[in-house]
């Protein structure tokens, strides 16, 4: 029977979870399997790599067949290395006490690396939480400057058109001064004009009647005389 060492897929959709496994390679991929060696997960950033060192290590030293990702994540832990450096001292080219402190300066190496990484990517975050909170202030201050802007003319408008109102008022003003003191020596010249004309007429009548009654007077002297002619007539 061939064993292989692969994944089997658990997890919802579009979040992926998986298990590290040794199964028969004739079984399904989420079928039957004989151990499980560890999980995987790659949606974390770095991702989280979680296995039985030494029951893999004990599996690929047995012959065991591995997926590529499986190789991946054996070779990305250490557990290739380690049988690598093993097989020397099988060969007696290595000791087991240069196996181990070439394995711990190799290990100490990788979380190194890793620890760098996980530094540099909290330390990106930062940097884009502050980029966008950056934005974000640039944004706001511009949107009020529009505003400020937009109102800005308003207000001048407003502050233009009041002086406007007053001069109109202003020029009315005289306007209605000017057009009563027109009216005003209009109406005492028109008085004045009609007053000699009033005199005028009762000076005319005036010499008029005095005629009438003069020219009258006579009449009524003529009358006597007329009076007495006639008694002497009937004296006789």
């Amino acid at each position: 029977m061939a064993t292989r060492i692969r994944l089997q897929r658990h997890g919802k959709k579009g979040k992926p979870f998986f298990h590290l496994v040794a199964a028969d390679s004739r079984a399904k991929r989420d079928g039957k399997f004989i151990e499980k060696l560890g999980t995987y997960n790659p949606t974390a950033n770095p991702a989280v790599i979680d296995i039985n060192f030494d029951a893999t290590l004990s599996w690929v030293q047995s012959g065991a067949e591995m997926s590529d990702t499986a190789r991946a994540i054996l070779s990305y832990k250490g557990v290739l290395y380690k049988n690598h450096l093993l097989n020397g001292v099988k060969k007696g080219a290595l000791t087991a006490e240069q196996v181990e402190e070439r394995f711990n300066k190799w290990l100490a190496d990788k979380e190194a690396k890793i620890d760098n990484k996980i530094s540099g990517l909290a330390k990106s975050a930062e940097k884009a939480k502050a980029d966008r909170l950056a934005a974000e202030a640039a944004a706001n201050a511009a949107k009020a400057a529009a505003v400020e802007a937009k109102n800005a003319p308003v207000v001048e408008e407003v502050a233009e058109e009041a002086p406007a109102t007053e001069e109109v008022v202003a020029e009315e003003a005289p306007a209605t001064e000017e057009v009563v003191a027109e009216e005003a020596p209009a109406t005492e010249e028109v008085v004045a004009e009609e007053a000699p004309a009033t005199e005028e007429v009762v000076a005319e009548e005036a010499p008029a009647t005095e005629e009438v009654v003069a020219e009258e007077a006579p009449a009524a002297e003529e009358a006597p005389a007329a009076e007495e002619a006639s008694e002497e007539a009937a004296a006789e």
